[in-house]
Formats: structure tokens, C-alpha cells, sequence
């Protein structure tokens, strides 16, 4: 019996700051990607949030899939396709 609904996909996160011109390069490269890979992104502010800001402030721009840290400061296309590759394979193989 063929099960049907949502496909799994990975979760690409992109911590940033106001006024960072590398989370603006990071954001403009993931735009690039997403039109590419076809992946949803959710960007997360951590200016208002001390603990974000603790956690992400000297490495930011950061960048995550499922939970894992992939870039800091830049985004590199290829180990990012790579990885979101790979996440991709994991969740098709756990979501079976």
C-alpha cells in the first residue's frame, strides 16, 4: 500500500542580524540555491534574542539543515548542495 502526503524535507535555517553584509550575501546566495534545489528557508533573526545572540553573534551569518551547523560567515554552493543532498537521502529513507 503506497503511502501518500508530505514529502520530508530538510529544514534550512539562516541566523542573521541587521546590518550584517554577510548575512545579506549569505541570504542573496540561499535565494539562489532555494530557486535551484527547490528547499524552503527560514531565517531567524537574532538581534532580540540574547541567547541567539550569545549562541550565533560572532559567527553569523550561520546556516543550518535538520539542526546542522553546514556554513558560518559564507555559504558555499557546492559542500551546500552536497549536504542538502544528503539530508534529503536521510529523510526519504527515514520517512518510508
Amino acid at each position: 500500500m503506497a503511502r501518500s502526503g508530505p514529502t520530508q524535507t530538510p529544514e534550512v535555517v539562516l541566523y542573521a542580524a541587521e546590518g550584517c553584509h554577510l548575512c545579506e550575501r549569505a541570504k542573496a546566495e540561499l535565494a539562489a540555491l532555494r530557486d535551484e534545489l527547490g528547499f524552503e528557508l527560514v531565517e531567524i533573526a537574532i538581534d532580540s534574542d540574547p541567547e541567539l545572540e550569545s549562541r550565533y553573534r560572532e559567527l553569523i551569518p550561520v546556516v543550518e539543515i535538520d539542526g546542522e551547523r553546514v556554513c558560518t560567515y559564507y555559504v558555499q554552493p557546492e559542500p551546500f548542495r552536497r549536504k542538502l543532498a544528503a539530508a534529503q537521502t536521510a529523510a526519504k529513507t527515514t520517512g518510508l
